[in-house]
């Protein structure tokens, strides 16, 4: 190649090459996040066809601190249809606790064998390795504001439990939940990264730092 035709090559301007390869470095970081960053909420988007929210970051907080005290020292944790509790859980790097996310998503099967496939129409349809009454406590986020929806997720949380439930859903659902599960509103009102348009409550059958 001559040098005139050398000249002739098209050139990015080193602002639209860094541009180009930040893109590259993000796209690449949503498709396999590592470290630390893949407990992130938010690193996998909501998928509102999924009837997907994620918890603020101050809820999921409050939330994952609220399940670590009722799981007690050395605890079995199931977040079911719970993921960004899932991911906060993680993020504080609490090793000496046993937790696994009970999704749907399977985007969610990144986290390895703490991920369980979970489809509440088939509450009892679970691997041989949950046995029943085997999670110090469970805190679920049923993904429809539905009583079909919380019956059969009803049914999954008691399968679980030892005893301890922890339900996050619409205020609307509370005689339901009382109903099929003995819990009781508490004080506490959780909070999403987008504004919805059910007022969200929590509810629990023990006594919790969340009142």
């Amino acid at each position: 190649m001559t040098d005139s035709e050398d000249d002739d090559t098209p050139q990015l301007s080193s602002h639209t090459l860094a541009a180009l390869q930040e893109f590259y470095a993000e796209q690449k970081q949503h498709a396999d996040p590592g470290g630390d960053d893949k407990y992130n909420i938010g690193i996998i988007e909501e998928n509102w066809q999924l009837s997907q929210f994620w918890y603020s970051q101050e809820t999921a907080l409050r939330l994952a601190q609220e399940v670590i005290a009722a799981a007690g020292e050395g605890g079995r944790i199931a977040c079911v249809s719970a993921p960004s509790v899932y991911q906060k859980l993680r993020e504080l790097h609490r090793e000496d606790f046993s937790i696994y996310i009970f999704e749907y998503d399977k985007r969610f099967a990144m986290y390895g064998e703490e991920f369980i496939f979970y489809d509440y129409n088939n509450p009892l349809d679970l691997p041989e390795k949950i046995a029943a009454h085997s999670f110090d406590i469970v805190i679920a986020d049923p993904p429809y504001l539905s009583e079909e929806c919380l019956r059969k997720t009803s049914e999954t949380i008691k399968y679980l439990t030892k005893g301890k439930i922890l339900l996050c859903t619409g205020a609307i659902m509370e005689e339901q939940a009382a109903q099929l599960l003995d819990v009781r509103m508490c004080k506490f009102i959780p909070e999403h990264t987008r504004n919805l348009a059910n007022e969200f409550r929590c509810y629990v059958n023990y006594d919790s730092g969340l009142d």
